[in-house]
């Protein structure tokens, strides 16, 4: 009985370079959808809790018809890639910063770890107000702002929301 010798192939080196230089494409356009989905997702923070702000100020100009006085400072006061709460660069809950008299008028405070902070600011006279999500989402020193606006349009209020631009960060 003779036995046949089966030649035994692998791989030739083109073929392995071919699927590492396809591995590389893929992951070029991967890693900056990725980051851009990353950032995105942490806007969305700066979206939902200025419009709670806005709400509770046209709520309250609804029953006084004046927005909310006084003035909020930007809380926290240190930015939160500083503080770095659970080793995820987000600010750490504390609830005195946001027991503050300003802040209560607008029934507004964080319950969890956050990105941005956030500031309260009256204008004309009770008729206006400007409310600002400020913050460093990757920490590399590039802040990015939200403004919330508040106005009134004969005696109606309105807000709106103006984000940064894409890829100001």
């Amino acid at each position: 009985m003779r036995m046949k010798k089966v030649a035994e192939r692998g791989f030739t080196l083109i073929e392995l370079m071919i699927v590492v230089a396809i591995i590389g494409i893929l992951a070029a356009v991967a890693i900056p959808m990725f980051m851009d989905s990353m950032k995105t997702s942490k806007y969305a923070e700066a979206h939902i809790q200025l419009k709670k702000i806005g709400d509770r100020a046209v709520t309250e100009y609804t029953k006084n018809a004046t927005f909310p006085p006084n003035a909020a400072a930007t809380t926290p006061a240190a930015n939160c890639c500083t503080q770095n709460a659970d080793g995820q660069k987000k600010c750490v809950i504390n609830p005195v910063e946001w027991a503050t008299p300003e802040w209560r008028a607008l029934d507004f405070s964080m319950d969890k770890n956050f990105y941005f902070q956030y500031a309260y600011t009256p204008t004309g006279g009770g008729t206006g107000f400007t409310a600002t999500a400020v913050g460093d989402l990757d920490c590399d020193g590039t802040p990015v702002t939200f403004t919330l606006t508040g106005v009134t349009n004969s005696g109606t209020p309105t807000t709106s929301l103006t984000a940064p631009p894409p890829n100001s960060d």
